[in-house]
């Protein structure tokens, strides 16, 4: 990849830099509390298995003792929570396949990018706080699966517009050192908030803070209530002091010819700009894998691994801290020696991670410990990296309405690897499969990758 950087005399203001990037300090309690590491795991814990299957199970002798019929049952039980919830994401991401590049074009000609990013970070932060009525009882499984699908579609779609903005806090020659911050500063405000739900609301028995039990999983969902409220504080910096997107002067379309549009910029892209078509191709199969790490990141440790709540939130501290590490040093080695290099050894290094974990699926917490922070360090800088990379390849005044093709190409195929976790979780009964199913799209994607050649064009 060859890349041409025009020199320029623009300055960003470092507070709009920062505010930036504490818009994913704050939304990191929604992607480590909520779609990782805890309610994620809740979703499809004990709580929700049927109450005679889980009756049956305890009877038998439980974790480590129960064998024949009462463990099948039991297993298959909590093999169908985990499919449900995957077949669930899928859903909601063919849902954000079909409306980001829309919003993404219209923030571009409507000059409303900070606009629509506040609208739908405040429905991921209603719904997150709406999680605490989803009590541990198997009759409130649905709706909480449907809260998690539902805020996941906004979450992705607040996306659209805060990555867009990338361009408008980073020049040519730092954007890769730029976006790495945000997200390092996403992984960070990750720990803060997972060490005040550790201590809070996590370790031992209880009664926790505010008196707060476990009784129906209130502790869990009182954790719902902190990340939406974290949220809220640290969203608020960007809406205050990012300036707002200037239009780029597009006449304002209905749904219809917002699509025509759409097909058309594409048809563009693959005549006239081939890199930036292959590109929007590869990453929506390889962000679809490293997506599904954290979807299903928390899952399989509790399922498949054996960590217990204070585990899976201990690791998810460690995890963060590695990654953050992780994406700062591959943000510096981007603007050195491109985005497309951080991207694929990223790969590679989560291919290979993954590969092992599912072979040493028997190993127990330890081999998690080891295996899961390798994933963390590699799963950063490929997302930080892939960001970047659009934002180079991003033509001036359409900024908005690439990311949103990059949101959508991401989504047009993001039931990929939810599906393959649920099938071939199904097929073979046992959640270890579902490793195997990410390890199969990172692959496809580093293939996709590999022989990509791309040239600057900020």
């Amino acid at each position: 990849m060859s890349a041409t950087v025009a020199a320029t005399p623009v300055r960003i203001p470092r507070i709009q830099v920062l505010s930036w990037a504490l818009w994913d300090w704050g939304t990191s309690a929604f992607s480590t509390i909520i779609t990782t590491f805890v309610f994620a795991t809740y979703i499809v814990s004990d709580y929700f298995v049927p109450a005679d299957v889980l009756a049956a199970y305890e009877s038998a002798g439980g974790d480590g003792v129960a064998t024949g019929a009462a463990l099948a049952a039991y297993e298959t039980a909590k093999a169908t929570l985990t499919s449900n919830v995957a077949w669930a994401l899928a859903a909601g991401g063919l849902v954000v396949a079909v409306v980001a590049p829309l919003i993404g074009a219209r923030s571009d000609a409507g000059g409303n990018r900070k606009k629509w990013l506040g609208v739908n970070t405040g429905l991921v932060i209603v719904l997150t706080g709406a999680m605490f009525f989803v009590e541990g009882k198997p009759e409130f499984f649905l709706v909480g699966a449907a809260m998690l699908a539902a805020s996941t579609v906004f979450y992705e779609i607040a996306n659209v517009n805060y990555n867009a903005m990338l361009l408008q806090v980073s020049t040519p020659t730092n954007m890769g050192r730029v976006s790495g911050f945000g997200w390092g500063m996403g992984y960070i405000g990750g720990i803060v908030v997972l060490l005040i739900a550790l201590a809070g609301f996590i370790l031992g028995d209880g009664p926790y803070w505010f008196g707060v039990t476990a009784d129906n999983g209130l502790n869990i969902r009182v954790l719902a209530v902190l990340a939406a409220v974290w949220s809220l504080l640290f969203a608020l910096p960007i809406l205050l002091a990012v300036p707002e997107s200037v239009a780029n002067g597009e006449a304002k379309a209905g749904f219809v010819e917002s699509y025509r549009r759409l097909f058309a910029r594409i048809r563009h892209y693959f005549r006239n700009d081939r890199p930036t078509f292959y590109f929007l191709l590869a990453s929506a199969v390889f962000r679809d894998g490293l997506s599904a790490v954290f979807a299903f990141g928390g899952i399989l440790a509790g399922s498949v691994f054996g960590l217990e709540y204070t585990e899976v939130i201990l690791f998810a501290v460690a995890g963060n801290l590695v990654a953050g590490i992780g994406v700062f040093l591959g943000g510096w080695i981007d603007d050195k020696l491109g985005s497309k290099i951080v991207i694929v050894g990223a790969l590679i290094g989560l291919i290979i991670t993954g590969t092992a974990l599912f072979v040493l699926h028997d190993g127990g917490a330890g081999t998690f410990w080891v295996g899961g922070l390798l994933l963390t360090f590699f799963v950063g800088p490929a997302q930080a990296s892939a960001r970047a990379f659009v934002g180079h390849l991003a033509p001036v005044g359409q900024e908005g309405e690439l990311f949103g093709l990059y949101a959508t190409t991401g989504r047009s195929i993001s039931f990929l690897a939810p599906t393959l976790f649920a099938v071939l979780v199904g097929a073979f009964g046992g959640a270890h499969f579902g490793i195997l199913g990410i390890v199969i799209v990172l692959a496809a994607g580093l293939a996709l990758m590999l022989p990509l050649r791309a040239t600057y064009t900020r």
